[in-house]
């Protein structure tokens, strides 16, 4: 396993319409919630708002319409 790699950790998760703006502790990425989530995509707002940053920061939680991404498969 290579340990040099920097891992992309999460800081901050946002959404705009059927837009989801991810800040991570390196880079700030934007995305499609077409091709990213359905389940985000046909979530109200107050269930959007309402997520879990894994204690790594690696990945991101939504307890209340049971989703969950991984940062490393989203920035891929």
């Amino acid at each position: 396993m290579n340990t040099n790699v920097k891992e992309s950790q999460v800081k901050e998760v946002a959404f705009n319409g059927n837009e989801m703006y991810l800040l991570t502790n390196d880079r700030k990425y934007v995305f499609d919630l077409n091709t990213v989530s359905k389940k985000l995509l046909n979530a109200t707002d107050i269930e959007r708002l309402l997520y879990k940053i894994s204690p790594a920061g690696y990945g991101i939680h939504w307890p209340l319409i049971d989703e969950d991404l991984s940062i490393k498969a989203l920035i891929k």
